[in-house]
């Protein structure tokens, strides 16, 4: 029996309500099918990861791109997709609202709204608004009963404003405001997890893991319920691709090719 998006939906809801698990970021169908392969239970979208991929940079893309891509991700997969929807593609709330709304139709099970604004001089909306627009999300998500979860994210970290207190009133804040998983990337630290788990339960956390760090177990131990890596598969196949082209150009030399992954398995992969 194919899986429906309300299968998925279900699904993902489950998964947020005990352990741990990992929704790693594929960035085209092919990572994504590999990723459903590898036996991942739910995927999320990488706004760096796919912007790369059709030549632009992270936060460069438009919302029919990203729809498109949703839409692609989700058609692939059996799998719950989450949709790195960034600040929701608008500044008003009732333009949020009306992109999320767009963005259920794709099938995701899941998206996440950011409270950054783009702008050096004032990089986070201001509280009442990133309030608001989040309840503009919660709106248009419950409008249709579509089951679709709610991540409310803080950058703070992310752009210099690496205040845990305020971090932490934000999330909180996103809660109140309908938000169903809380997120907070940027922090590093076992004591900064911590505080936001508790300050925040019974809501489950989204921890970003771009490098090395935590092992699963400790994140579980900390009380984080979700681990997401951004963009740090597509960069490290980037890595794999810039080593070799660059050993090419430079060197006239095609030693890295011989680490490339087996053409044969990867036509068994996606057979």
């Amino acid at each position: 029996m194919p899986v429906t998006t309300a299968d998925k939906r279900a699904t993902f809801r489950k998964m947020h309500q005990s352990g741990c698990f990992v929704i790693p970021n594929p960035y085209d169908v092919g990572s994504a099918k590999a990723l459903q392969h590898l036996g991942f239970r739910a995927l999320a979208s990488t706004s760096a990861g796919f912007a790369w991929t059709i030549g632009k940079a992270d936060n460069r893309v438009t919302l029919d791109d990203v729809c498109d891509h949703l839409a692609a991700l989700c058609g692939a997969v059996d799998l719950p997709v989450n949709a790195d929807f960034e600040g929701g593609f608008a500044h008003a709330p009732e333009k949020v609202g009306a992109n999320v709304a767009r963005a259920i139709k794709t099938g995701v099970a899941g998206l996440s709204i950011e409270d950054s604004t783009g702008e050096a001089a004032n990089p986070l909306y201001d509280r009442a608004l990133a309030i608001a627009r989040i309840k503009a999300a919660r709106s248009a998500i419950d409008a249709d009963n579509s089951g679709v979860l709610l991540t409310g994210r803080c950058e703070g970290f992310l752009v210099g404003q690496a205040d845990l207190t305020m971090v932490i009133d934000r999330l909180q804040a996103y809660a109140e405001a309908g938000a169903d998983c809380l997120y907070a990337p940027g922090i590093k630290t076992k004591e900064q997890i911590s505080a936001v788990v508790k300050a925040v339960h019974p809501k489950p956390v989204n921890l970003l893991i771009g490098s090395p760090f935590l092992s699963v177990a400790e994140a579980a131990d900390l009380g984080v319920r979700r681990i997401s890596v951004g963009g740090s598969l597509a960069r490290t196949a980037w890595a794999g691709f810039m080593r070799a082209a660059g050993e090419i150009a430079e060197q006239g030399t095609f030693t890295e090719l011989g680490n490339g992954y087996s053409g044969g398995e990867l036509n068994k992969l996606f057979r």
